[in-house]
């Protein structure tokens, strides 16, 4: 075999375990995700949730980007590689104050990219359903933590993902979404 035979094989080996790699990332992400929701469902089902017995965990829901995600507390990496995120210091859904949710955005936050003002956003808990409504976009630097800051009185929610969606290695940039809350109670139709 020449130089040339060699390295094509060395660059194939080099393809191929890669491209394994990222699918078994993909695939456990798809099963963490799939095996969460339904432990979510029967644990809501049971009406056995109880406030301090695990850590905090939801369902967010977009229905018109059919976004489903389970979110998980902390942002560290090993949450974030197969959840959204719930950033610390930041409120509860239900309370006032602002609910700061993070996720990547070549994973479960893709399709933020389409989102629109007005879109309805749902966020299931293990005993209560939270609907906000999204008031604005925008694109901000890494350490503008301003975008998580409570408004006085009001019950808010800001997802973050990075930006742009399709930029290779470490985004420059996030891209963040505010919304307000609208209703809050127990409702049946978004169930997945």
């Amino acid at each position: 075999m020449t130089f040339r035979a060699y390295l094509r094989l060395l660059l194939l080996l080099v393809a191929v375990i890669c491209l394994t790699y990222t699918g078994w990332i993909y695939s456990y992400a798809f099963l963490h995700q799939r095996s969460e929701s339904r432990a979510f469902d029967r644990q809501r089902a049971l009406q056995s949730v109880s406030h301090g017995a695990r850590p905090f965990e939801a369902r967010l829901v977009i229905p018109r980007l059919e976004l489903t995600a389970m979110v998980e507390e902390g942002v560290d990496e090993n949450t974030l590689s197969f959840a959204a995120g719930h950033i610390p210091y930041t409120a509860l859904p239900g309370e006032i104050g602002n609910v700061g949710v993070a996720a990547h955005r070549d994973t479960l936050f893709r399709k933020l990219q389409g989102i629109q003002k007005n879109d309805r956003i749902l966020i299931s808990t293990g005993d209560n359903d939270y609907t906000y409504q999204v008031t604005s976009t925008s694109i901000v630097r890494p350490g503008d933590v301003f975008v998580l800051a409570n408004r006085r009185g009001e019950k808010t929610l800001t997802l973050v993902t990075c930006y742009p969606f399709y930029f290779i290695g470490n985004a420059p940039k996030r891209f963040i979404v505010h919304a307000q809350q609208v209703t809050e109670g127990v409702l049946d139709t978004y169930k997945q």
